[in-house]
């Protein structure tokens, strides 16, 4: 048994971001944000809008690419560092929304999330036979520190989702994958309080709740090295060379990142799917998002090969090489 990607869905919301609104909040100079990362626009959600909303949307997009009944949907993943609470998890919400009642799990793998949910999506169809709802999402905006320059030019909010679905042809899903970590890199990026190593309470400040990038270069080398080293690896276990791969879905984290992974790889640039652009950094949601919109202007089909590859904090990283 194989698995295939079945459906395809994505929800951005209606604000958009300009750079020329943030360089003048952040007193930067016109150019300064598309020269260093290449974003020119972004997305940051509306009032009342939460997590759940934004999961819900690209689910159910998701659900209706693949024309699936919602019965043969065994599993819901969902890839966030944004839940609507830290307790209770947001996946069963948003379940409840598409009207499923099967299992479902908040994924916590900061950018390499989507990843990470799609390996699990993979085994869990060969061996239960039922299809797998996977969707990362971020609301990103609303823990940023715009104290904090590098961190509050990049990130921005979205959600993207896949439908992986069993097939009977054995050559077909994960072929090659690859997942790593790299704890000396643990504090390079994050938010310092809300958990239990750091508990809200009455000296909680706002920016302790907000996203805070310590070493910015630093886990740029490091994000690189592993998004490269994992995508080698995973091509490696597939038995296959970049030029057989159809499309190439780096994590969106800036330009300058997903250009070195790129020509570290060999990968020759038409491949590549992106949307770092128009919509920024939205974390686990940036891999999905990027297929969902190359499946709108020209459909994935059977038989291509897909290579995707993201690190991100804690240190997390991974790749897959999926063929269709």
């Amino acid at each position: 048994m194989g698995t295939t990607l079945s459906g395809f869905g994505h929800y951005v919301p209606d604000m958009v971001v300009t750079n020329a609104e943030l360089e003048t909040r952040l007193g930067l100079s016109a150019g300064w944000i598309e020269r260093r990362t290449g974003v020119i626009a972004r997305r940051y959600a509306g009032d009342g809008e939460t997590l759940c909303h934004f999961a819900v949307k690209a689910g159910r997009m998701a659900l209706q690419s693949a024309g699936i009944d919602p019965a043969e949907i065994g599993l819901v993943l969902l890839a966030t560092s944004t839940p609507d609470h830290l307790l209770p998890p947001t996946s069963p919400l948003v379940a409840h929304h598409l009207g499923l009642a099967c299992g479902t799990l908040d994924m916590a793998g900061a950018c390499s999330g989507f990843v990470y949910a799609l390996a699990l999506a993979d085994s869990f169809c060969r061996t239960q036979n039922k299809s797998v709802l996977v969707i990362a999402a971020n609301i990103l905006s609303r823990r940023l520190n715009f104290e904090d320059r590098a961190s509050a030019v990049l990130f921005a909010d979205a959600a993207g989702a896949v439908v992986v679905t069993p097939v009977d042809e054995p050559h077909r899903g994960v072929l090659g994958l690859d997942l790593v970590s790299d704890g000396s890199a643990y504090d390079f990026i994050g938010i310092p309080a809300g958990g239990s190593a750091a508990p809200f309470g009455e000296g909680t400040t706002i920016t302790d709740t907000r996203m805070a990038m310590r070493d910015g270069k630093g886990l740029f080398i490091k994000a690189v090295a592993a998004m490269a080293g994992c995508a080698q690896t995973a091509l490696s276990r597939a038995n296959l060379q970049i030029n057989a791969v159809d499309y190439v879905a780096a994590h969106q984290a800036n330009t300058r990142m997903v250009e070195l992974v790129a020509a570290t790889l060999g990968v020759d640039p038409c491949k590549l799917v992106g949307s770092i652009s128009a919509y920024g950094n939205s974390s686990a949601a940036t891999i999905p998002l990027s297929l969902s919109m190359k499946h709108q202007q020209r459909q994935l089909t059977s038989g291509e090969t897909v290579l995707m590859t993201a690190a991100g904090a804690g240190l997390s990283a991974g790749a897959i090489v999926m063929r269709l």
